[in-house]
């Protein structure tokens, strides 16, 4: 009779399989995702023709007032996105224009700035949570391997019950078990962290994992469920009569002179902080029933701000209205998004975020690197799923990497005027994880993992040259950070590239035999 397994090894299946199986999955999502901290700054980089004015919000706003006074004296809404932190540029639009149909102005001068197209920072925001599937497909997908991952984290704990013996150590230049440490100590280093973001990243999407409840308790009205959470509207109006603020209230309305709309800027850090504005809107421009609206950027409170805003009437400063207290069911929600969006605590905070995005990039890569390690010391032949578990290994991990710095690249080589320029940076980018996937089929392993490893370090130094190369007038802190990042990644994947190119090939029947013979005295290998 075979003898029943026990919980550790039953869960060490478990964690093992989890991980290997959808762990590729993982690597992809949370690289994406650490590069998506910077998203903004990663915009502005890539649109160099853009320009950091250094003027503060008031007087910002004032250049945008004149323009589209001069410009769209007669739309029915004017709105303004005002020069941040992390992202200095000024844009405007009239009437329902959407934001991506935004005009970019000069902060200084007024006139229009064209950058060029490009997929920016948020092709990493949306490949973390779509992996550049069709949304409703993709977040599925994504959802699983969070849950999968939630399930590695669980059964890891379980599996190491030493596990903070296992953090305090480490055995260097002992190959696999030098590995297995590094893999074990940042796995419980950043515990908290792991835990924290998968799952609030699968309670960000709650109403799609989850639809039972809504779907019995509100018939499937999403909108019906938020008013009530909201307590029935986002906002408390006082003194706006129905229908003010639409557009057939204001071709009835007469002409009548608005307050400066700089005046608005310090009514709304007043509520939400100095330097916490995002963008201002006005419904009715220069009429009886003007209305501004001021909205916050987001971070500017742990919880998640989107949609919140401040409504005053633009004629006299009164205050039209205010957020309502969020209940607390609706609070949890945008706090759990905002916690993994970190969109509190500054620049520190967004740091933090990001060297714990590489080390749990690390970690998954070493668990990855591991078991076929591990699988490749045990067998008596190389089998065709160790082959494939190899080279999917390179293709994926360096293969992605190479495939972020790619796209860089073809953000700068490419032609300003080249048409379609935005579908031309997503081929340069698939197109180069497909030239590493193939690259990775046809060579052996360690060669692979080390030129891979080296033609990314090199691009990621050589960077900043290119920046200068390119685009030397633009240059200023959030670009000159973006191309120190990149210098101190790339240095980092050169020396991985010569630890991976210094290390002995195994043997593997001299690895079996020192198995047995370990085995026989008793200890683990």
């Amino acid at each position: 009779m075979a003898k029943q397994a026990s919980l550790t090894q039953s869960m060490s299946g478990l964690h093992t399989w989890a991980g290997l199986i959808l762990g590729w999955l993982l690597f992809a999502i949370f690289l994406t995702g650490t590069l998506a901290v910077f998203d903004k700054e990663l915009n502005w980089w890539m649109q160099p023709e853009l320009r950091d004015s250094g003027l503060d919000q008031a007087s910002a706003v004032q250049v945008a007032e004149d323009w589209l006074r001069a410009k769209h004296a007669g739309a029915s809404a004017w709105n303004i996105s005002l020069p941040t932190e992390r992202g200095p540029s000024l844009s405007v639009s009239a009437g329902e224009q959407r934001r991506g149909q935004r005009t970019v102005v000069d902060p200084l001068s007024g006139e229009v700035v064209t950058p060029r197209e490009t997929l920016g920072g948020n092709f990493f925001f949306h490949f973390h949570y779509t992996l550049h599937m069709p949304r409703s497909v993709g977040i599925w997908v994504v959802g699983f391997a969070a849950m999968a991952m939630l399930v590695t984290l669980i059964s890891g704990i379980i599996i190491h019950k030493k596990i903070f013996k296992d953090f305090f150590t480490f055995r260097p230049a002992k190959g696999q078990r030098s590995w297995l440490d590094g893999h074990n100590a940042s796995a419980v280093l950043l515990l908290p962290f792991h835990l924290m973001i998968t799952y609030t990243g699968l309670a960000i999407f709650f109403l799609i994992y989850m639809p039972a409840a809504a779907d019995a308790l509100y018939g499937g009205d999403r909108q019906a469920l938020f008013s009530e959470l909201r307590g029935g509207g986002e906002q408390q109006e006082r003194g706006v009569r129905p229908g003010e603020g639409g557009r057939a209230v204001r071709d009835q309305a007469p002409a009548a002179s608005m307050l400066p709309l700089a005046s608005f800027i310090e009514r709304g850090e007043a509520y939400y902080g100095t330097g916490m504005l995002g963008s201002l809107s006005v419904t009715n421009p220069d009429r009886a029933n003007a209305r501004v609206e001021v909205r916050p950027v987001l971070g500017s409170r742990l919880e998640l701000t989107k949609g919140e805003s401040l409504s005053f009437n633009a004629l006299t400063g009164e205050p039209l209205g205010t957020p309502t207290p969020t209940r607390a069911t609706l609070l949890t929600q945008k706090v759990m998004a905002g916690l993994h969006f970190a969109q509190f605590g500054g620049y520190a905070m967004r740091w933090i975020y990001f060297i714990c995005g590489l080390i749990s990039c690390a970690m998954i890569a070493s668990g990855l690197v591991l078991y076929t390690v591990k699988r490749r010391r045990q067998a008596k032949t190389q089998t065709t799923w160790l082959r494939q578990a190899e080279w999917l290994n390179v293709a994926v991990v360096s293969g992605v990497m190479l495939a972020c710095t790619a796209l860089l690249w073809g953000n700068r080589l490419l032609p300003v005027t080249l048409g379609e320029r935005e579908t031309w940076e997503l081929r340069v980018f698939f197109g180069s994880w497909l030239l590493a996937l193939l690259h990775a089929r046809v060579r052996p392993p360690l060669p692979a993992w080390t030129e891979q490893l080296a033609l990314t370090g090199l691009l990621l130094l050589a960077l900043p040259l290119l920046d200068l190369l390119c685009t030397r007038e633009s240059l200023d802190s959030l670009r000159l950070g973006v191309d120190a990042g990149a210098a101190a990644l790339g240095a980092t994947l050169l020396w991985a590239s010569f630890r991976v190119a210094s290390r002995p090939v195994v043997d593997t029947t001299t690895a079996r035999r020192g198995n047995a013979r370990a085995a026989a005295r008793g200890v683990t290998p």
